[in-house]
C-alpha cells in the first residue's frame, strides 16, 4: 500500500520533517503533567514511530497507509498521534517517576482518530503499542504508553484493555499469547489481536 514510485505526497500532506501544529490534535488528559513533545523532538520521535510502523504493517484501512501519515495529511488536521515523555505520575497510573533517577524511560503516545466512533481504533492502538514495544531497538525508552483520546466513544474500554496489555508486557516481557503468531492475520497490521487478558477477539 506504499505509494506510487517517482509520485510524492499529494498537495494535502505536510512534509515528512515539519512539525505543523494547527494539522495535528491537542495533546490530551494522558499526556496532561508530561513532557509534551513538540518541534524537533516530536518529529524524532514521529519518524520511529513511522518506522516501526511500516515493518508491522500498521496501516489505516480506511486511507490505505501507514497510519503515522495521518499526523500528515491535512484533511484530518485534529486526528494522529501526540507524544511526552513520561516524567512524574500526577494520575498514579505511571511507571515513571520524576523524583527516580532510576525509573525507566516512559514515552506517552496518544492517538486521536478522525472521528468519535472510528471502528479501526481499538485494532490501530493495539496494533501501535504492539509495534513500538516488540521493535524496542529502534528507540531509546523502556515502555511505550499508548491509549486512544477520551473524544472515542469507546476510549474508556479500549484504553482499559491497553493498560492491561501494558501490566502484561511490564510483568511477563510478552506482547502475546504464547504460540500467538506475529503473522497470525486477522489485525490491520497481520497479527490477531485477540485481547489475552480476554480469551478472545476485540
Amino acid at each position: 500500500m506504499r505509494g506510487f514510485p517517482g509520485f510524492g505526497d499529494p498537495a494535502g500532506f505536510d512534509d515528512e520533517d515539519a512539525f505543523v501544529p494547527d494539522h495535528l490534535p491537542e495533546p490530551g488528559p494522558f499526556l496532561d503533567g508530561h513532557e509534551v513533545l513538540t518541534g524537533d523532538d516530536h518529529v524524532a520521535v514521529h519518524r520511529v514511530a513511522r518506522e516501526c510502523f511500516e515493518e508491522r504493517r500498521v496501516y489505516d484501512m480506511t486511507f490505505g497507509y501507514n497510519l503515522a501519515r495521518l499526523n500528515r495529511d491535512r484533511r484530518h488536521p485534529d486526528a494522529g498521534f501526540r507524544y511526552a515523555v513520561e516524567t512524574a505520575d500526577p494520575d498514579g497510573d505511571g511507571v515513571a517517576s520524576g523524583l527516580d533517577v532510576a525509573a525507566p524511560a516512559v514515552l506517552r503516545a496518544e492517538f486521536t482518530p478522525t472521528t468519535p466512533f472510528c471502528p479501526q481504533s481499538d485494532t490501530l492502538t493495539v496494533a501501535s503499542f504492539r509495534a513500538w514495544n516488540g521493535l524496542a531497538e529502534r528507540h531509546d525508552f523502556d515502555l511505550v504508553r499508548v491509549r486512544v483520546a477520551p473524544m472515542h466513544h469507546e476510549s474508556e474500554v479500549i484504553d482499559a484493555k491497553l493498560a492491561r496489555l501494558e501490566e502484561r508486557f511490564v510483568e511477563t516481557g510478552a506482547l502475546r499469547e504464547v504460540g500467538e503468531s506475529d503473522r497470525a492475520g486477522g489485525g490491520f497490521d497481520g497479527v490477531d489481536h485477540g485481547d489475552p487478558a480476554e480469551d478472545g477477539p476485540f
